[in-house]
């Protein structure tokens, strides 16, 4: 980088520093505050924020690997998680439901579901320490894909025995934590919103190089890693690379590490089944965080469509580094040995001073965005879930947003300290979504559905999940994604089913205050029995159009993703078949959703 480009790097940095310390008053004023910004934020915040927040560094450098090697097929891969279906039914159901619970975090939630007696407690405590393990999991994940990126391009030397890359992550995590250990989420939205302006002038800028600088040949190579430790080199067309339809099998190189897709039609379905659970499930951390923080119903499902709509202009960027990075590795400009650095390697060979310390800085603003998202929302968990429930009750708000502030910073700490054991951010990245997800996921959906379901089970069924992916994670880290996901979603099952049934259900009481005021559909029969039949009219109506909406959803944001990918990728026939389902999609999400939306009557901000 030049002069100008470190120059545009230190700017923005110390613009984020600012608005940390210029929100730190509103923060102090109590938990509420710190954590949901006292549900005063607008939607077009919340999703500009959300947005920001999902375009992280590490996602992108995977995302990037993925396409570069695997054509449009490799979109089809991050059904796992990178594609954040998961919005589609958070924007159709999953997110006004939550919403309606009124608490500011999943674990909080569990005693709205389970009641406040012992079930309720012991099912809050769980989720709450399964929630943080998973959050400095995922800090450490974001790190590593950070340092990777950002050492790149600063040349640090290795110091104490630290690697470049750990240093690379050490400053990126110290100036996330600074504002938004003193802003809370009034920063880390209003920075969001500024950093998310900051990507789209960087995702404009790559795109237009990419198209007016840059096509693929014919037939070309991509690299990919060995087993071995070495490479393993990959030939391709443009027309399987660009195909919208991917084939059910690939015949990767055994020795390559790329040959766990080679069943990718398998692979596809999988990833597919895996996010309509997820998705049914509903999610927690900073995700859900942003639609407890609406001012209510209607701005929950604006917020989601912003977020959903913002999100897909990452894959256009995606697919213009893929293009550039396969076009300079096959002219001979760059010796690329691993398509996980194929981001950075464009940025320093392909992008012209000036850009590329706005698109560093546009990079550096998504992996903060998301991490500093990442630690406000872990840190709620602490002090709402632990701390204020358990430890202590009494505890003043001066009290509660010291240990939201200290929690902040413990979590940075456990987080680096992870990263000095992560080696690939594709791996720890396929085991959070696949394993220790998979150890949640159940729980997490049979809570909605079933009315049988008590604390009991829940933490029965958290408990088993967990043990069975860190026992996967750390045994058994080499079984293929799938294999893992089906052994320890069975092993929580069976931990949820036979406590469970082995255990008193919940109380009527709380059933029925539960059901009204969330509304899901399930089994709830006992529970609607007791209930007024008008309404159970009324409820049924809502979820029937809910369920045929959401199939749609999910249609029209995984062809939206697809259409604006395809225009940096100009295959014109599959720009117009996803433009016809995209408009097709869209028509029909407004006469069976967004009317609905729009005719809802404006309530007051806290109902």
């Amino acid at each position: 980088m030049e002069l100008i480009d470190y120059s545009i790097i230190i700017i923005y940095i110390s613009l984020m520093m600012f608005a940390g310390l210029y929100f730190k008053n509103k923060a102090s004023e109590g938990i509420d505050g710190y954590f949901l910004g006292n549900r005063k934020l607008s939607w077009w915040m919340l999703g500009a924020s959300g947005m920001a927040s999902n375009l992280d560094i590490s996602g992108t450098m995977i995302n990037v690997a993925l396409i570069y090697v695997l054509g449009v097929s490799g979109f089809f891969v991050e059904l796992r998680g990178g594609i954040v279906l998961i919005m589609a039914f958070l924007m159709i159901f999953m997110g006004k439901w939550n919403r309606r619970a009124k608490v500011m975090t999943l674990s909080e939630w569990m005693e709205f579901r389970f009641g406040s007696g012992i079930q309720g407690r012991m099912a809050r405590m769980i989720s709450a320490i399964a929630v943080l393990l998973s959050t400095v999991a995922i800090a450490g994940y974001f790190a590593t894909g950070a340092g990777k990126f950002v050492g790149e391009f600063l040349n640090l030397p290795s110091i104490w025995g630290f690697s470049p890359e750990f240093l690379a992550s050490f400053l990126m995590v110290v100036f996330a934590m600074i504002y938004t250990v003193a802003s809370g989420i009034y920063g880390v939205v209003w920075t969001d919103v500024f950093q998310g302006v900051l990507i789209f002038i960087s995702i404009g800028g790559v795109c237009f190089i990419a198209l007016t600088e840059y096509s693929l040949p014919a037939v070309f190579t991509v690299v990919t890693p060995s087993v071995t430790g070495g490479t393993v080199l990959l030939q391709n067309t443009i027309e399987s690379w660009s195909s919208l339809i991917p084939p059910w099998e690939l015949n990767i190189p055994q020795e390559s590490t790329f040959r766990i897709y080679n069943f990718l039609g398998v692979a596809i379905i999988f990833y597919m089944f895996k996010t309509i659970i997820e998705g049914s499930s509903g999610t927690g951390g900073y995700m859900i965080q942003r639609f407890m923080a609406a001012k209510n119903e209607k701005e929950v499902g604006k917020l989601s469509l912003f977020w959903t709509f913002l999100l897909g202009f990452r894959w256009p960027f995606i697919a213009a580094i893929a293009i550039i990075a396969i076009s300079i590795t096959n002219s001979g400009a760059v010796n690329l040995t691993d398509p996980e650095r194929a981001l950075p390697a464009v940025l320093a060979y392909a992008i012209p001073t000036g850009l590329k310390g706005l698109v560093i800085a546009g990079l550096i603003a998504a992996g903060m965005s998301t991490f500093d998202s990442i630690i406000n929302s872990g840190a709620s968990y602490w002090v709402k879930d632990i701390f204020q429930a358990f430890i202590k009750p009494g505890a003043t708000e001066k009290e509660l947003v010291f240990q939201s502030r200290l929690s902040s910073v413990i979590i940075v700490v456990l987080g680096l300290i992870l990263t000095l054991y992560i080696q690939s951010i594709n791996h720890i990245w396929g085991w959070l979504t696949m394993s220790l997800g998979s150890g949640l996921i159940i729980p997490l959906l049979v809570r909605w559905y079933w009315w049988r379901l008590n604390g009991y089970g829940f933490s029965a069924g958290i408990f088993a999940g967990m043990v069975a992916a860190l026992i996967q994670g750390i045994f058994f880290h080499d079984i293929p994604e799938y294999y893992s996901f089906i052994i320890i979603s069975l092993s929580s099952l069976t931990g949820l089913l036979i406590v469970t049934l082995l255990t008193n259900p919940v109380s009527e009481s709380v059933l029925q205050e539960f059901y009204l005021r969330t509304r899901p559909f399930g089994f709830w029969n006992p529970v609607r029995k007791s209930i007024d039949s008008g309404l159970i009219l009324k409820i049924n109506q809502e979820n029937k159009l809910d369920l045929i909406t959401t199939p749609v959803a999910v249609i029209w944001q995984l062809s939206l993703f697809l259409f604006l990918m395809f225009l940096i990728i100009q295959n014109l026939s599959s720009l117009i078949i996803t433009g016809s389902i995209l408009a097709i999609s869209s028509i029909l999400m407004y006469f069976l959703w967004f009317k609905r939306l729009r005719n809802l009557p404006e309530p007051n901000e806290n109902d």
